[in-house]
């Protein structure tokens, strides 16, 4: 047969070889990128062309948070690759491959949830995160006097009374405090 780099004939025993279904001459199956010899060697064909192992494993691309080639399945997400383990959320560190993530102004990647627990804003009551209940991808956050509230935690200062639902719905501030109707005009 004729050697599929050459292009000579290859004759006698011994001076040929046969890979990825072509004839070479054993001088002429080299890898495409260092030329050293491939016969008897591990090689990678990609698109009819062999590349000796080291060469093959720097064309890959490397994960962005381990730096290593990823041989396998390529995880693509905010513009960089990873290997799917390697994408995780930066709090809980658990693999977000298919699930939804989100990420911050710094290019931190994480899940969901702890997105919430780290940005959203915070009750000025409890000092809790208000955020979605699990499951939910919606929340209601009350502001009053440029204060964050949980609807449960908008309550009269004085009498305790929930003020976003019942008889003494809405807020009535004085002084910078959150009141109801009646307490408002009771300190009035």
């Amino acid at each position: 047969g004729r050697c599929a780099r050459c292009g000579e004939n290859v004759v006698g025993e011994g001076t040929g070889c046969t890979a990825m279904d072509q004839v070479f001459h054993v001088e002429c199956f080299t890898c495409m990128k260092c030329n050293n010899k491939l016969r008897g060697q591990p090689f990678y064909a990609v698109e009819k062309k062999a590349y000796c192992e080291p060469c093959y494993i720097n064309t890959l691309e490397q994960c962005s948070v381990c730096a290593k080639p990823i041989m396998e399945k390529i995880l693509r997400a905010t513009g960089k690759a990873y290997h799917p383990h390697c994408f995780t959320c930066v709090m809980c560190h658990r693999s977000l491959d298919g699930i939804p993530f989100t990420v911050d102004a710094g290019g931190n990647i994480h899940c969901i949830e702890d997105f919430h627990k780290k940005f959203a804003p915070r009750c000025s009551v409890c000092k809790e995160p208000i955020m979605p209940a699990p499951g939910q991808e919606e929340t209601v956050r009350i502001v009053a006097l440029d204060r964050d509230f949980h609807v449960q935690c908008y309550r009269c200062e004085d009498c305790g009374g929930l003020l976003s639902e019942g008889d003494n719905q809405g807020c009535y501030p004085l002084d910078g405090h959150i009141l109801c109707k009646t307490c408002n005009s009771a300190r009035i």
